[in-house]
């Protein structure tokens, strides 16, 4: 698996399919195995590149503090190494705000940019206490994945699971030192002064039923970026695995149009 180093720390990256280049950005959690539901809507198309960002399972680092602007450093390097671009970019959840100041600070880099369930500050007073209980539940594995579950999947979906997969999905997500260092950095994000800087061509997706971070804040990051088109999914924040064949064909489109 290729890799680069950013300021000591070991980024690697997998690829997967051919095509287009198309770099999937993965938010707060395991890392890009989270992608693994949609992967299959996209490799058919593109030469999918994956990530692994600090504090995902893969990555190696000192353990230090993250923030978004050095998760942006290390997203650029592995552009950098993939070779000649500029290459399409999707990002969700952390993610999101990391690919869009990615977008600003290196616009040779990035041709097209897609944000999922993203955010561009700490005005939301919801969202950053959100954030708040979820880390003080560190104490309670069995609490912190619950809440992790319910904050994540939205009531319609997770209503059609039986109790055996309910159970399963409140089970799923561990406390652990690089969670805590990534939900520490969601709390921190701040990129609205870079926003207007973003000129490649911007599709931003909000999830109207997501209740870790709400709808109005992917409006909120829309109306920043100047001249970015807008499309909402009916799904919780986990819209690619509510809704993959809905997700996939939303970004398809705009890279279609895009093109």
């Amino acid at each position: 698996m290729p890799a680069v180093t950013v300021d000591g720390a070991r980024i690697p990256y997998r690829l997967e399919g051919s095509g287009p280049v198309l770099v999937l950005v993965h938010g707060t959690g395991a890392g890009s195995v989270t992608w693994e539901s949609v992967l299959g809507y996209f490799t058919d198309r593109h030469t999918v590149v994956l990530p692994d960002l600090s504090g995902s399972e893969a990555a190696e680092d000192d353990g230090g503090e993250l923030t978004v602007e050095l998760l942006a450093a290390q997203l650029a390097a592995v552009l950098v190494n993939l070779g000649p671009g500029p290459v399409d970019v999707l990002g969700y959840s952390l993610g999101a705000p990391v690919a869009a100041l990615l977008a600003a600070e290196h616009p040779e880099l990035v041709r097209r940019l897609i944000t999922l369930s993203g955010w561009c500050g700490p005005a939301d007073p919801y969202v950053q206490n959100g954030l708040t209980v979820w880390r003080t539940l560190a104490d309670n594995p069995t609490a912190f994945a619950r809440y992790a579950m319910l904050t994540a999947f939205s009531r319609p979906y997770l209503n059609t699971l039986d109790r055996e997969a309910v159970e399963e999905l409140a089970t799923g997500m561990h406390p652990n030192a690089n969670l805590f260092r990534q939900i520490d950095a969601d709390l921190k994000v701040d990129i609205r002064a870079a926003l207007p800087r973003i000129q490649v061509p911007t599709l931003v997706i909000g999830c109207t039923l997501d209740a870790l971070v709400p709808v109005e804040n992917s409006r909120e990051l829309a109306a920043a970026i100047p001249h970015s088109r807008y499309a909402e999914l009916e799904s919780g924040h986990v819209a690619r695995v509510e809704q993959p064949a809905e997700l996939a064909k939303l970004v398809e489109e705009f890279l279609g149009e895009a093109a």
